[in-house]
């Protein structure tokens, strides 16, 4: 089970993120230094309690109209080999020392857990409570299609967000991350989804798919 430690992250998490985003092919601001707020998110468990898997949900006040992004981020003790492209920075945690942040759709840890949630077979956790499950992170549709043992083979960035190629059973199918949220959005023809809600600046919670899976 993660701990949430009560403590301080130097740069924070919205400081280092206003820098990684501009950067994104998917980033759907008009601004090279976007206004972030906090707006939602969850956390997944890392069964062997080494890596942080945070869903973060950020919105950018910055613009004509508010834009709100999902950043899947991870959190670890030592660099991990082959992943410097997806590097978010690194910070300062007043517990557990220098952490190595990740986009976690480039991390095996988080990607396979993201498939056990879809799977049936993890629960999506509270982002700031140790302990406490989040039952408005809804999994649907594809506890049949994600047996144990499905895999993410490849990872594809592009302006429409980010699809990650998985090996499911024999089958292979394609998962994408929402990176720029839509409330309400309709996803005809999924093989399952990822649903939850967040905050927006008016104090609005709208609710929407974070990722939807499709037959490849």
């Amino acid at each position: 089970m993660a701990v949430v430690h009560r403590t301080t992250m130097k740069p924070g998490k919205l400081e280092l993120l206003a820098g990684w985003l501009p950067g994104r092919p998917w980033y759907a601001g008009a601004s090279a230094a976007p206004d972030l707020d906090r707006a939602g998110g969850f956390r997944l468990d890392d069964p062997e309690g080494e890596v942080g898997i945070e869903f973060v949900v950020v919105t950018d006040a910055g613009g004509a109209e508010p834009v709100t992004y999902l950043v899947p981020l991870t959190y670890r003790g030592a660099p991990l080999d082959g992943a410097e492209e997806a590097l978010v920075g690194t910070s300062e945690h007043g517990v557990l020392g220098t952490r190595w942040i990740y986009d976690g759709a480039h991390d095996p840890v988080l990607t396979e857990r993201l498939l056990a949630l879809l799977g049936g077979r993890a629960e999506p956790q509270h982002q700031s409570v140790t302990g406490a499950a989040d039952p408005t992170v809804v999994p649907e549709g594809a506890e049949d299609v994600l047996p144990a043992g499905s895999t993410v083979v490849a990872v594809e960035d592009g302006p429409e967000g980010t699809r990650l190629v998985v090996e499911a059973g024999g089958r292979r199918l394609g998962l994408e991350l929402l990176r720029v949220l839509e409330p309400g959005r309709t996803d005809p023809g999924a093989l399952g989804r990822l649903t939850a809600g967040w905050e927006l600046p008016d104090g609005t919670r709208p609710r929407g798919p974070l990722a939807v899976l499709r037959e490849s």
